[in-house]
């Protein structure tokens, strides 16, 4: 990290953690931030779902949640970026406060609730980024969700892909927020086939067929991830991203500890790399995989990839390392590989997911 970015940092945390969120946005924007351009090498370009990617490390959704920042982020050294979450409506989300840093740990706690602009803003943000000369050579998908007060929460996540579904490179159903009541209830095998079944559906309606992900929680048993692979083999979608927020709060030590909402950083990483494990076990090679949680170094990556994962994302390192995590972990992620014998990211994924399960 530059002493620019330390500065940077430092002046960001003498703010509220969403006041801080918004300042690093507009930083973008004005161009005060680190970027490098995609980081890259043989080793690193990889495949996923038909997707090309410079290499395997994303930033996961919730940073650019209206799709602010796009260009500036796709030349700061990500693989690719997942933008959202995008509903059908705006929606102001829950009440603040409603982003805490638990330093002592580094974690963070939300509960946002799906606060964002809605589709119309979001898709024309998209249109604009897509149709313009600034290029964007990165893959760049949105997490889709539902507005909390929807009479039908599984048709907006097919809204949502229909009316962005044109400006994008995937998209990825988000039914594991824990910050909006019930959401959670859509991972159950009935309710999620037939939602998954929606979305599919809009989604031919599009000029091009984008790959569909699932993003799912990692506060699930192994029966109901044996579910959950079962209903992703079947309904054809093309991916699973594992995982997202939280709720447990086993060992932590900061203050804020007792917030409610969903924790997400260092303390979540062998949670959610064990359910990364046992999805990879259950659906092989049939369905691709996308690690997160908890990744804030290059062996972290190193380590999702080598338990299943052929992408790994990372979002709240950064609130403690700075965006420049990002080409970081990518370059080291290249040192590993290559210390390892190992050509390209894919001959290394899932080579040791023993050591999980």
């Amino acid at each position: 990290m530059s002493l620019f970015e330390q500065f940077g940092m430092m002046v960001l945390r003498s703010f509220d953690p969403e006041k801080s969120h918004k300042l690093s946005i507009a930083a973008l924007r004005a161009g005060l931030a680190p970027l490098p351009g995609p980081v890259t090498s043989a080793r690193l370009k990889t495949t996923f779902a038909g997707m090309e990617f410079p290499n395997p490390v994303g930033l996961a959704a919730g940073y650019d949640k209206n799709a602010e920042a796009i260009p500036q982020l796709s030349r700061a050294g990500f693989g690719f970026l997942e933008l959202g979450a995008a509903t059908p409506r705006p929606q102001p989300g829950n009440p603040k406060p409603r982003l805490f840093r638990l330093t002592e740990d580094q974690a963070v706690i939300n509960r946002f609730g799906f606060n964002n602009d809605g589709m119309e803003v979001i898709a024309n943000r998209l249109a604009r980024c897509r149709h313009s000369n600034r290029k964007v050579e990165i893959p760049v998908g949105l997490n889709l969700g539902a507005n909390k007060d929807s009479d039908d929460r599984a048709a907006d996540f097919a809204k949502v892909l229909a009316h962005c579904g044109n400006f994008i490179d995937f998209a990825t159903v988000n039914v594991s927020s824990p910050n909006t009541e019930k959401l959670r209830d859509l991972q159950g095998p009935e309710a999620l086939e037939a939602l998954l079944a929606g979305v599919l559906d809009a989604r031919k309606g599009l000029k091009q067929a984008v790959p569909v992900l699932l993003k799912i929680a990692p506060d699930l048993d192994t029966t109901e991830l044996s579910e959950i692979a079962e209903v992703a083999r079947k309904s054809g979608i093309d991916g699973v991203i594992a995982t997202n927020t939280t709720l447990s709060r086993d060992g932590l030590k900061s203050a804020e500890k007792s917030e409610a909402g969903g924790l997400s950083g260092r303390p979540l990483f062998e949670k959610s790399t064990r359910v990364l494990a046992i999805l990879s076990r259950e659906l092989g090679e049939d369905v691709p995989l996308i690690g997160v949680g908890g990744i804030a170094s290059p062996l972290d990556a190193y380590t999702k990839i080598r338990a299943g994962a052929s992408l790994v994302q990372l979002y709240s390192a950064m609130v403690y390392q700075g965006l420049s995590l990002a080409p970081r972990i990518a370059r080291g992620l290249d040192d590993l590989l290559a210390k390892d014998g190992f050509e390209t990211v894919s001959e290394a994924v899932g080579t040791l997911r023993g050591d999980w399960l």
